[in-house]
């Protein structure tokens, strides 16, 4: 009803007229949009990304040539392979003016310390004390220290974890450089450096890297540990945070990626800063839902005029549909119920116009209808089935059974038994000819009787005629119509049988192909001729329009117009000369008919 429906169909039709320019430039806009405006943000992040890693790694090339520049003095390098030698004053005093240099170098340097390697001798200052000579190392900086003697950079950065933006303030020092002070040229190491770096210019930096709560940032040591969180949620747990595996894990060192886990669904955009200044890895995250918030109001303002051009379009679609469809759809309930059988049915005037007019004609339709139907189709059905009856009175000629039962006992008592099993041979045919409730039988229940008529024939012929049955099992059980076999054996001994050379065989082949039965009855007589199988044919379209007065080829047109009574056009009747000589009929029948 909805596919055949004319009102469904223009409906239908006016909405994909309207839906489809709207819908196609809200999604081309849209697509476009969003494109653009992803291109745009990755291509503008990368280079905030580049720009902050340059600053970082000017600011921490910064603070470690501070440590570098310790090699121009060569009071200090003395002084560093000869602690014990230089107690004077002199020493100390130069010592302490390059502790103080470097610490008031920098404002965001928080502190300097000199640990020596090889004796317990600290040497720290701060900006809140003076320098102070001390003989306790801190026990904690030797794998700090450790790292730094084993950096092809002598150099290594330590991080205080963890450190999110709402714990700097708490926090005194955000990274510690720590720098491996060799005996130049040698590769001894003699004592470690190490300048206590404040927070405040890397969160600075970092923060003029994202947008506010649109992204996001992550300032990530080469392991993976996280300096700096713009989100409190996100921790370096690598666990729960695969996407910092996966961005540590990268050959590259720089890059974007698409990521739909850990709980983000976004562009992921990374940069790394050389080994030599730490190795650090500046980490950016969009998501979808801020990437294309744009995109989305475009979309959002394009909907919004789509669904007020729809809203109208729809009114309007509906008020010409139901007007011009409403007479098409009552028109189509009344032939609902016709074909229900309800033949009593009565149309509203539609006007004067098309649908009006064929509203009227269809009604006399019915009421004409429906007077033939009482007048000719009843009596056609009662023809047909007095018709079915005719045909099977012709080629079942009535016969006394009792009668032939006393003969038969007659013959068995007087020592005839071979009269005795003919007459009841006949009497089985007899008896299956007669019983006329019977309309469609069993093809095994078919057979036997052909089997007793054959050898009826048999008993009268001799070893003058041979005959043949082969029946495939899985074909026994079809229902074919009554006496269907009898007429085709009979028109054999009837016309072909007395002008056959030598023997006469007679051949019968039932077997199932593609869902059919196809019976073959073939003989060895003389066949017929050209002209005569035409002839039998136009007897056959005379026998189907019920033009069966002539007595002459009674039996074909028997078995033809019956098949057509039972079967309509699923069943086929072929007659043909056989290529080995004589004549072969072919009949073709449904196993199933679609009637049942």
């Amino acid at each position: 009803m909805i596919k055949t429906s004319i009102r469904n169909k223009l409906i239908v039709l006016l909405l994909i007229i309207t839906i489809v320019p709207f819908g196609s430039s809200i999604v081309i806009t849209y697509l476009y949009t969003k494109n653009s405006i992803e291109e745009q943000v990755v291509a503008e992040s990368k280079n905030l990304l580049y720009q902050g890693k340059v600053n970082l790694e000017s600011y921490i090339n910064e603070l470690d040539d501070l440590t570098l520049s310790l090699y121009n003095n060569p009071d200090f390098i003395n002084f560093m392979r000869n602690p014990d030698q230089g107690d004077d004053y002199l020493t100390i005093g130069i010592v302490k003016n390059v502790v103080q240099t470097i610490l008031y170098t920098g404002d965001t340097i928080n502190g300097v310390r000199i640990s020596f390697r090889d004796e317990d001798r600290v040497i720290k200052a701060t900006k809140r004390s003076n320098v102070i000579f001390s003989s306790k190392k801190n026990e904690e900086d030797k794998e700090a220290f450790l790292r730094a003697e084993r950096s092809p950079y002598n150099m290594y950065i330590e991080p205080d974890f963890p450190q999110k933006e709402n714990e700097i303030k708490r926090s005194r020092n955000i990274v510690t450089i720590h720098r491996a002070f060799r005996n130049i040229p040698d590769d001894e190491v003699l004592a470690y450096i190490s300048l206590e770096i404040s927070p405040d210019k890397i969160i600075n930096l970092s923060r003029n890297l994202y947008t506010g709560e649109k992204e996001e940032f992550y300032l990530l040591t080469p392991g993976g540990e996280m300096i700096y969180s713009s989100d409190l949620d996100v921790t370096d747990d690598q666990n729960n945070q695969k996407w910092i595996k996966r961005i540590v894990g990268e050959e590259k060192s720089e890059g974007t990626m698409e990521w739909k886990e850990d709980g983000f669904n976004g562009v992921i955009m990374y940069d790394q800063l050389p080994l030599s200044a730490g190795g650090w890895i500046l980490a950016k995250r969009v998501s979808y839902a801020n990437l294309y918030e744009s995109a989305f109001s475009v979309a959002k303002i394009n909907i919004l005029f789509g669904i007020l051009g729809l809203t109208l379009v729809v009114l309007a679609t509906l008020f010409v549909s139901f007007k011009i469809t409403s007479p098409i759809r009552v028109l189509l309930r009344n032939i609902q119920e016709v074909e229900k059988g309800n033949m009593d049915v009565r149309l509203p005037a539609f006007g004067s116009d098309e649908i009006g007019l064929l509203g009227f004609r269809f009604q006399q339709m019915i009421e004409r209808i429906n007077t033939l139907i009482n007048r000719e189709y009843k009596l056609e059905l009662e023809n047909k089935n007095n018709q079915l009856k005719v045909l099977q009175s012709q080629i079942n000629p009535h016969f006394l059974y009792n009668a032939l039962q006393s003969i038969g006992t007659v013959a068995l008592k007087n020592k005839v038994p071979q009269v005795y099993t003919l007459i009841t041979y006949l009497s089985k045919i007899m008896r299956y000819g007669m019983n006329m409730e019977e309309d469609m039988v069993p093809l095994d229940k078919e057979i036997n009787y052909t089997k007793a008529f054959l050898l009826l024939q048999k008993e009268r012929f001799g070893d003058h005629l041979d005959y043949r049955i082969t029946v495939e099992e899985g074909v026994r059980e079809a229902q074919v119509p009554k006496m269907i076999l009898q007429p085709i054996i009979e028109n054999y001994f009837k016309h072909g049988f007395d002008i056959r050379d030598g023997v006469g065989r007679i051949e019968l082949d039932c077997r199932s192909v593609d869902d059919h039965l196809i019976i073959t009855v073939r003989d060895n007589g003389i066949g017929v001729t050209t002209q005569r199988l035409e002839e039998v044919h136009v007897h056959f379209k005379a026998a189907a329009l019920n033009k069966i007065g002539e007595s002459t080829n009674i039996g074909l047109k028997n078995v033809y117009v019956r098949l057509k009574l039972y079967y309509d056009d699923q069943a086929a009747l072929h007659l043909e000369n056989s290529d080995e000589g004589g004549f072969k009929v072919t009949m073709e029948l449904p196993i199933e008919r679609e009637d049942e």
